[in-house]
């Protein structure tokens, strides 16, 4: 068996990036993203491809793809000679499988005792509809949950929107919920992303139309991001329509990636849409039988002092 070891001399860097030194011409496209990062800085993590489109809009950055290889190439190392820390930028497609584990009783009491003081009400399950945001992004999901947690609206990833057992999964869920479902859907403007939001809408709604358990149950699908008044509202760049997508027949004007929208006017966007639907008398009086619930689970749990004894 070979060993991986981390002395290549040749090929792409590995791990830090010691010393490192970008050319002068570098260091100016550097300047420009950490403004950008500045700019945005409680947007944290931007995916590569929001910064590129404020670079173009911002800094007359090139708007092509080889220019956004080139970008993401200067980030990572960029990254990896620690000029641009690690956690502010999103790039991975990691999928992972937690553990509720505790290493001995006191380390669960611990955790317990935090999950008290940190204790909150779900504030949708009173609401007369049941929200959720999909994403085609999977890059942005920490940003728009920052923005749909406040009113316990759960955020998911739609990369995968289009496969039957997503779709069904997600019909059998608002069957359960029996009520009225809202799903915000933000994704690219172009014909191919348009399509698939409109069929799966269509799915859904047969399957929840066929399963659900009353006839108060009911699901609507509110394309939030991106469409067609956006782009123009925001003179957003725009790319020809792929001649090589079906789906390009008949599609007028040009198409837009979500991620050219700036961080803050999505999260306005998304707010705004989730503010519609929210019964706020009973959202205050949600929090306020929160905080009554937070006094009662920690007078009932155990002392600080106690929690070490045997």
């Amino acid at each position: 068996m070979s060993k991986i070891t981390a002395c290549r001399k040749v090929g792409r860097p590995r791990g830090y990036i010691e010393n490192y030194r970008p050319t002068a011409k570098t260091r100016v496209l550097l300047d420009q993203v950490q403004a950008v990062m500045t700019e945005y800085a409680s947007y944290w993590p931007l995916t590569c491809r929001q910064i590129f489109y404020r670079m173009v809009g911002a800094h007359n950055y090139n708007k092509t793809e080889a220019a956004y290889s080139r970008l993401c190439h200067h980030i990572a190392n960029a990254r990896r000679g620690r000029l641009i820390p690690f956690d502010a930028i999103r790039d991975d497609g990691v999928t992972t499988y937690g553990l509720d584990h505790f290493d001995d009783r006191d380390d669960f009491l611990r955790h317990v005792r935090k999950l008290g003081k940190s204790y909150t009400r779900n504030r949708l399950t009173s609401q007369g509809v049941h929200m959720e945001v999909w994403c085609e992004a999977a890059g942005m999901l920490p940003q728009l949950h920052r923005v749909a947690e406040w009113y316990s609206v759960p955020v998911y990833s739609s990369g995968g929107f289009d496969s039957l057992t997503a779709k069904k999964r997600l019909a059998d869920r608002i069957c359960l919920k029996e009520k009225e479902t809202i799903i915000l859907h933000l994704g690219d403007y172009d014909p191919s992303g348009v399509s698939i939001f409109d069929s799966v809408a269509e799915d859904v709604t047969a399957f929840v139309m066929a399963d659900r358990p009353h006839g108060l149950v009911n699901v609507e699908f509110e394309r939030v991001a991106l469409t067609r008044e956006q782009v123009i509202e925001h003179d957003l760049p725009t790319a020809p329509a792929k001649a090589t997508d079906s789906r390009s027949k008949g599609w007028e004007g040009g198409t837009c990636q979500l991620e050219a929208l700036p961080p803050n006017v999505i999260a306005d966007i998304l707010k705004d849409a989730i503010d519609r639907r929210i019964d706020w008398t009973q959202f205050v009086n949600d929090l306020d039988a929160q905080k009554q619930d937070r006094i009662m689970i920690s007078g009932l749990l155990p002392p600080p002092e106690s929690m070490g004894a045997s």
